[in-house]
């Protein structure tokens, strides 16, 4: 294929909003990482988000680029994308985050992008050009990350508060600030490690789509792969201070302890599905383990009415985004 002047311009322009993407995805997410450990009183905000920030980044040593190969090759059936597909699946995804964060709501930014991707590709041809095993196996995981941050939190809360039920409570309170480092790394990890790769994987899906890397590259640029983990880190410094509260207190009030659990029952999630290649919602996934924790306490420590706005969030992110995607997808034929 050749690439034209103007057509390496739009992909130059593409490749930024891609970058632009992951930066909010990890300012919009930041929360995921931090609030259990900032609302705990083990760091400090900005050293909270430094922390993140950092195994953020380290993740791109641990992970294989499995997500990414979702994102990019199991979505939309070859030869479908162009780079108004991309310019639209990006808006919708990039709109979705924005309002959400404006407003406090805890939201999946990669479900936001799988949306974009969707609306983008059904405003082009049609919903029959999605691949539906890619598309299945993301919304099954709508559910199933959340389902497993609970189970996997509330049974670490148990089997944690069956081990220290004779020890006194601040001794359990001082080990457990420490322990909680540990978790919040292993979760920030797994942040890191499953949403960098989705735009890891849009990135290579506009370059297969423009010409500038093979199709049956088995893996995108180095450069990409390096961009997308600082950007996600970036953004992760920056921190999405108005979802903490939210997540750190508004569903349950947490101790060391219950964030200890639900950061390591969060992070075993994560490294399941990036190991599965699963793009998942890194905010379901530390949603439901906090939930999870909260209701090993008693039923009523969590508050439901707020876990419930939240859920509607993630019902509508989808459809929101690929709503907003398709518009863009007709205007940028318009733009270029």
């Amino acid at each position: 294929m050749v690439v034209t002047q103007t057509a390496l311009w739009v992909v130059v322009m593409l490749v930024v909003v891609a970058f632009l993407f992951d930066f909010m995805n990890g300012f919009h997410d930041a929360a995921n990482s931090i609030a259990t450990v900032v609302s705990t009183g083990v760091l400090k905000p900005t050293q909270a988000v430094v922390f993140a920030a950092f195994f953020n980044v380290v993740a791109v040593f641990m992970f294989h680029l499995s997500v990414a190969a979702t994102v990019g090759k199991g979505i939309v059936e070859p030869g479908i994308v162009d780079t108004h597909v991309v310019f639209g699946a990006l808006a919708g995804a990039i709109t979705w985050n924005v309002i959400t964060w404006w407003y406090g709501i805890p939201s999946s930014s990669s479900h936001a992008l799988i949306g974009g991707i969707c609306g983008a590709v059904i405003a082009k041809t049609g919903a029959h050009a999605l691949i539906a095993a890619g598309i299945w196996k993301t919304v099954i995981f709508i559910f199933v990350s959340p389902l497993m941050g609970f189970v996997l939190g509330s049974f670490m809360m148990a089997v944690v508060s069956n081990i220290f039920r004779s020890t006194r409570p601040s001794r359990v309170d001082k080990w457990f600030r420490r322990l909680q480092l540990l978790s919040a790394g292993a979760y920030s990890l797994g942040h890191g490690g499953n949403d960098s790769q989705k735009t890891i994987g849009i990135i290579w899906m506009l370059l297969i789509a423009t010409g500038h890397v093979a199709v049956g590259a088995g893996t995108p640029p180095t450069w990409v792969i390096a961009g997308c983990y600082t950007a996600m880190g970036l953004g992760t410094m920056f921190g999405g201070w108005r979802i903490v509260k939210t997540m750190g207190q508004r569903i349950t009030k947490l101790k060391p302890v219950g964030g200890f659990c639900a950061e390591t029952g969060g992070a075993m999630t994560l490294f399941i599905a990036t190991g599965l290649g699963i793009p998942v919602s890194t905010t379901h996934t530390i949603t439901g383990a906090i939930v999870g924790v909260g209701s090993t306490q008693r039923m009523s420590a969590v508050r439901w009415g707020v876990a419930g706005n939240i859920i509607w969030a993630w019902i509508f992110t989808i459809p929101a985004s690929a709503f907003v995607a398709a518009i863009a997808y007709w205007v940028s034929l318009q733009m270029f």
